[in-house]
C-alpha cells in the first residue's frame, strides 16, 4: 500500500465519522479543525500544576525569627500602655517603675520593630515570584511600615516635648496607639488566611 494511501486510511479511521472527507484535497481542513478540537478540550480538562517558588535557605529561618518578633509585642504593647498610663496622669510625679518600663519597654519595641522589618521585608522580597497570598503579604507590610513610622514619631519627635506639654503628651499618646492598633491590625492581615 503506498504511503498516502496509509496515511489517508489513518485519518479517516481518527476522523470522527461526518467528519471524514470525500475528495483527497479536502482532507486537511477537517483533520486540522478535529485535531484542534481534541486538543482544546485536553487543554480545559487537565488541571494546570503549580509552579514551584524557590526561595532562600534562609527564608523560614528568617520567618520564625519574625513570628518570634510578633509574638513578643504583645506583651511589650500591654506593659507600654499601663507604664505610659501612669506617666500620662503626671509626668514629673510618675512612680519610678513606670518611667523605667516605658523607657525599657521603648527600646524594647524599637528593637523588635526594626528586627521584623528587616526580616520581614527581606523575607517579602525573596518571595516576589509567589503569587498566592500576594496581596495579604503586602498589605501586612504596608501596615506594618506604617506602624514603625508612627512610633518612630511618637518616640524619637514626641517623648521629649511630652514631658512639659499636655497637648504634646496627648498626641504622644494618640501616635501610640493609632500606631499599636496599626500594628495589630498587620498582624490579623497576616495571621487570617495563612496556610501554615
Amino acid at each position: 500500500m503506498p504511503a498516502p494511501a496509509v496515511l489517508a486510511l489513518l485519518i479517516a479511521l481518527a476522523v470522527p465519522i461526518d467528519t471524514v472527507p470525500t475528495a483527497r484535497d479536502s482532507v486537511v481542513g477537517p483533520v486540522q479543525t478535529s485535531l484542534a478540537s481534541a486538543v482544546r478540550s485536553v487543554q480545559d480538562t487537565v488541571p494546570r500544576r503549580r509552579r514551584a517558588i524557590e526561595v532562600s535557605e534562609w527564608y523560614e529561618r528568617r520567618l520564625r525569627i519574625h513570628r518570634y518578633g510578633a509574638y513578643a509585642i504583645f506583651p511589650l504593647f500591654a506593659a507600654q500602655a499601663v507604664a505610659g498610663n501612669e506617666i500620662y496622669k503626671d509626668p514629673h510625679n510618675a512612680p519610678d517603675w513606670a518611667k523605667t518600663t516605658h523607657r525599657a519597654g521603648a527600646t524594647a519595641l524599637a528593637t523588635v520593630f526594626t528586627l521584623n522589618t528587616v526580616t520581614g521585608l527581606w523575607n517579602l522580597w525573596d518571595s516576589r515570584a509567589a503569587t498566592q497570598g500576594r496581596t495579604r503579604r503586602t498589605a501586612h507590610a504596608l501596615l506594618m511600615l506604617a506602624s514603625d513610622a508612627g512610633f518612630t514619631y511618637a518616640g524619637v519627635r514626641l517623648s521629649d516635648q511630652a514631658e512639659n506639654s499636655v497637648e504634646k503628651r496627648r498626641e504622644h499618646r494618640a501616635w501610640a496607639y493609632g500606631s499599636m492598633a496599626t500594628a495589630l491590625t498587620g498582624v490579623a492581615v497576616a495571621t487570617l488566611g495563612r496556610e501554615d
